[in-house]
């Protein structure tokens, strides 16, 4: 069986073309299980997975339970509000401790960059990084790539956008960083206030222009404006966001081709991204959710496959 070139999921950054093509190849198989009338299969029947959520998440936290459920593992979910932490316990303490319990991979997001990393260089379980700070949202980035890829076939030279809040944003990074990999041509359009200095450095063009980058696009995926990251306000008000940023059917309507539309969620409608275009068949944002249970159960039994126990029957059964 071919196996990724990584022990744990960090980041992007850290994934040859090779694991990218891997991931997705199992990702088709599973999302043919998931539209099946029985969505499980056995395959990590003897795995035992830890869900240690640090931040609020809907999309993402209920895709790997239901990934993991698909998969027959055991899932340990885990509340940062009614844990030791609040009485004092460090991190990798709570962490070790439930390790302890014969866990044998840890699903973590946390508010600060880098988490996700020191654990791999502490612990011996499995990692999977769900989105640590303004770093990097790994999985997120997969699936978003394996939407488009999905629409058009390749993304070689396909022109992507990406636009909105860049600064406080993992979902960018990690679009980046998978986007180039698979050959894709890549613009960040936000205000001067929301791009990160030398961005550049990464191979991307820039704009704060977003009629112009939308005409040069053949994909666009909508970032919201993070406001719980943002120590200071970056722009006015919402509604003069909205008004330069905010993707409309007026707008789309003067681009003239056709366009596709992704956003990684939760929504701002009437900010980022008004309903009646989020709601349109331009856009891939429900498409996006489906992927991600299927990304998350490649990703999941490629990593739990190097485990020293052994994964039950074909990931296809």
């Amino acid at each position: 069986m071919k196996t990724l070139s990584v022990s744990n999921l960090i980041g992007i950054k850290y994934l040859q073309k090779n694991d990218i093509s891997l991931i997705f190849e199992l990702a088709t198989h599973f999302k043919e299980v998931i539209n099946r009338p029985i969505k499980k299969v056995p395959s990590l029947r003897d795995v035992t997975i830890a869900n240690l959520f640090f931040e609020n998440s809907t999309r993402t936290k209920l895709s790997f339970e239901i990934a993991e459920k698909r998969l027959s593992a055991d899932i340990i979910n885990f509340s940062s509000s009614n844990s030791s932490l609040k009485k004092g316990e460090s991190l990798l303490d709570t962490v070790q401790n439930i390790l302890a319990m014969k866990v044998d991979m840890i699903v973590v997001r946390h508010p600060n960059p880098g988490v996700a990393f020191f654990l791999s260089k502490k612990i011996k379980a499995i990692i999977i990084n769900a989105g640590d700070g303004t770093h990097e949202h790994p999985t997120q980035g997969l699936l978003d790539c394996y939407s488009l890829l999905q629409k058009f076939g390749t993304l070689k030279e396909k022109r992507i956008a990406i636009v909105g809040d860049i600064a406080h944003s993992r979902v960018a990074l990690s679009n980046i960083y998978a986007l180039k990999k698979l050959g894709a041509e890549i613009c960040l359009c936000s205000p001067v206030s929301l791009m990160p200095k030398n961005i550049q450095k990464l191979g991307v063009l820039q704009s704060t222009d977003l009629l112009e980058t939308l005409k040069w696009s053949d994909a666009v995926n909508m970032l919201r404006v993070q406001r719980e990251r943002m120590h200071q306000s970056s722009f006015p008000c919402l509604r003069d966001y909205a008004l330069q940023y905010g993707l409309t059917k007026s707008l789309i309507e003067k681009i003239d081709k056709p366009m596709v539309i992704l956003h990684p969620g939760p929504i701002n409608r009437g900010i980022e991204i008004t309903s009646e275009v989020a709601d349109s068949n331009q856009a891939m944002i429900l498409d996006q959710v489906e992927n991600g249970v299927a990304i998350r159960m490649a990703v999941i039994y490629l990593l739990a496959s190097k485990l020293k126990i052994s994964t039950n029957e074909s990931p296809t059964a």
